[in-house]
């Protein structure tokens, strides 16, 4: 999560800028899509277990739908702040632009910490933000999602009470629901599935063979398990995974040079990522510092975690053996260090580009709940797999053709794509 010298939303907003000078957008447009079209900022009263009442602050941001309804996930984070969320948005708006979906983008948090929240609390809060925002997310304008340390449980949530506010069955308000609810087949998968797609065909352009690269993983959530099982199927080797550990509040990396067993590792985590330390050390895992991820000889890094981990103060530690950056989280690098990989000729995947299976696949759980007709799983894969290859090749094209870094290549298709949106609905 940000930190107090960190601003993520400037970052996205000099990321932007950058490319729309290149593309000599006029002061109107920069105005609008630099900023955020409206957001919302509220308070969640809820009784906690003890008798007491606590109060929870909540948001909601829109960037920009002038392609379609917002969509974007909701994170309950301690750390939380209103600019990690408009800055979410902001990428959200880019990657449903850069996939060529027709959804703009959105961002929701709460400051919390579901470590220390019982599941009725969590409940309360899931019931208690969407009461807030009843008026203002739905199927057709703004369609909420999970993301860090929420889950499927929070979304059933979060749909009953707006079906219970609304009187009417509304499975399309919100995706990342259970299957069986609503929910779609590939889901769970979507978001590492996607970024090893791209991963595969980078690898395909730069002409090396999966089965001879290693790689470094930071985190150890969702993204990162289903990326290095994918990773691993196609002959890939993960030599160490950087993770959260919730009883020291601090952060490990865990190395075993013949590799992690994934299976292994995933017997001894919890349901938020952390690995019990005392048992990986008894099956051979070295603990290592929590930027240790990124000094690893390995071929590819894959930051899976939160925003700015790799920086202008860390970049340098970078291994010369790494050819790929391929970004499962979002921002997770900054300005400082696009410069030097940029120079470096480190092959960046960029997030909202490489990440973007998630959201794909929750507008097919969209569009599959809107019609109340459901695809097998791999029906939900092969489209999937689809969409990313496509994106991944549009934007490696227009780098080579214009000699562009492979962010701003991402950049320069996405901006351009809402900017022209924009124009045609008459709003600049």
């Amino acid at each position: 999560m940000a930190g107090k010298s960190f601003n993520p939303f400037e970052m996205a907003q000099t990321q932007f800028d950058k490319v729309a000078d290149m593309l000599n957008l006029d002061n109107g447009v920069r105005g609008l899509l630099r900023n955020t079209l409206r957001e919302y900022h509220f308070s969640i009263p809820v009784h906690m277990d003890d008798g007491s009442v606590k109060v929870f602050r909540g948001f909601r941001v829109q960037h920009n739908d002038a392609r379609g309804p917002g969509k974007g996930g909701i994170r309950f984070h301690p750390q939380e702040t209103i600019d990690t969320v408009r800055a979410l948005a902001t990428w959200m708006t880019w990657k449903c632009a850069v996939v060529d979906i027709p959804l703009g983008g959105s961002k929701g948090g709460v400051i919390c910490d579901p470590h220390n929240l019982s599941q009725r609390e969590q409940e309360q809060i899931c019931r208690g933000w969407v009461r807030q925002l009843s008026k203002n997310v739905g199927p057709i304008n703004d369609v909420p999602a999970p993301d860090v340390m929420t889950n499927a449980q929070h979304m059933l949530w979060m749909l009953d009470e707006f079906e219970t506010i609304q009187g009417s069955k509304y499975p399309g308000f919100i995706t990342g629901k259970p299957v069986g609810m609503g929910g779609s087949l590939g889901r769970t998968e979507a978001t590492g599935y996607g970024l090893i797609y791209t991963l595969r065909e980078a690898l395909k352009v730069l002409k090396i063979d999966p089965k001879d690269t290693s790689a470094s993983v930071q985190g150890f959530g969702n993204v990162a398990q289903y990326a290095i099982r994918l990773y691993n199927e196609f002959g890939g080797k993960v030599l160490c995974v950087s993770c959260w550990d919730q009883n020291d509040q601090t952060a490990y990396t865990y190395l075993r040079a013949k590799g992690i067993d994934l299976d292994e590792l995933l017997g001894i985590t919890d349901r938020f990522g952390g690995i019990d330390k005392d048992k990986a050390k008894n099956l051979g895992y070295e603990r290592l510092a929590a930027e240790a991820w990124l000094e690893q000889d390995v071929n590819i890094l894959m930051p899976c975690a939160l925003e700015n981990q790799v920086t202008g103060e860390n970049v340098h530690k970078i291994s010369k053996k790494v050819k790929i950056l391929a970004e499962g989280a979002n921002g997770p690098t900054t300005p400082e260090a696009d410069k030097f990989l940029d120079e470096k000729g480190v092959y960046v995947l960029p997030d909202f580009l490489a990440n973007a299976g998630g959201v794909t696949c929750s507008y097919f759980e969209q569009v599959q709940s809107n019609m109340n007709y459901f695809w097998t799983k791999e029906e939900v894969l092969t489209h999937l797999d689809e969409k990313m290859t496509s994106a991944y090749h549009a934007v490696n094209d227009l780098s080579k053709k214009r000699k562009l870094y492979m962010r701003d290549a991402a950049y320069v298709i996405a901006i351009s794509r809402v900017a022209q949106a924009c124009k045609d609905r008459g709003w600049i």
